[in-house]
């Protein structure tokens, strides 16, 4: 299973169709498709409605794509609730490009996060560059009993275990597993099998071999297969593992 992937992109525009039967192929039956924003959660939907029990869709507002109208934004989530999104995501924080809505991302991701517990959602999180805000929002949570994953995990072993005290938490991990000089086999080496998801971000962060190119779902096993190989084990175990972890978390 590809738990996060935006096959609506416009990267695949023409295209969108047959990426979903290309994974199909390549044996990732399932796939979870990331929400952004209002502008593009109309084709996102329409998409996993041509693709029923293939594609699942989440819902929520993407921190790259909160300014000073966030609130009407998330006002336009509300209608989207009766399509059954199975996670409010993907929301966080991301302070790579600057902070100059690090204010109103937090005030999102907290409203968010409220809205998850009140629907009953997982939550799938976007984080980069803001680990400390995001681990105090989650201890003034607390008494939501949130549950999710982060997702494109880049962290460290020492983030993953602090994360474990702050509710029921697993990690996304993609692409990057692979790269030549990454540090995240390392930490995937000490996070338990129990706690780790596949997953793709495609069309971003092709793996190895095809790193530089446009990432599809299909690319799951290529994942796996190095989890297997930091894991000491075969990429069957890792696929059903992993597999069976998205299937509690998200209810699908």
């Amino acid at each position: 299973m590809d738990t996060h992937t935006h096959c609506s992109d416009e990267a695949y525009r023409g295209e969108e169709d047959a990426v979903v039967e290309r994974a199909v192929a390549a044996g990732v039956t399932r796939l979870i498709q990331a929400d952004i924003d209002s502008r593009e959660r109309p084709a996102h939907f329409a998409l996993c409605e041509r693709h029923p029990g293939v594609l699942f869709p989440m819902l929520g507002l993407y921190p790259g794509s909160v300014d000073g109208k966030w609130q009407d934004e998330i006002a336009a989530l509300e209608p989207w609730f009766a399509k059954k999104p199975v996670a409010i995501g993907e929301i966080g924080l991301d302070y790579h490009y600057g902070k100059e809505f690090a204010e109103q991302q937090k005030e999102a991701l907290r409203v968010q996060l409220e809205l998850a517990a009140e629907h009953d959602l997982p939550v799938n999180i976007h984080l980069r560059e803001a680990t400390e805000d995001f681990l105090a929002i989650l201890a003034d949570c607390a008494h939501l009993h949130l549950r999710g994953n982060l997702h494109a995990y880049s962290g460290s072993a020492e983030t993953f275990f602090a994360l474990q005290k702050l509710g029921d938490w697993s990690v996304g991990i993609g692409g990057v597993v692979t790269f030549k000089n990454s540090r995240l086999p390392e930490v995937v080496r000490q996070i338990p099998m129990d706690r780790i998801l596949l997953e793709t971000d495609a069309p971003y962060l092709a793996p190895t071999p095809l790193r530089g190119t446009r990432n599809e779902s299909a690319n799951i096993p290529l994942i796996a297969a190095k989890i297997a190989e930091i894991k000491n084990t075969d990429t069957a175990t890792v696929a059903g593992v992993t597999t069976a972890n998205a299937e509690r978390l998200f209810a699908i």
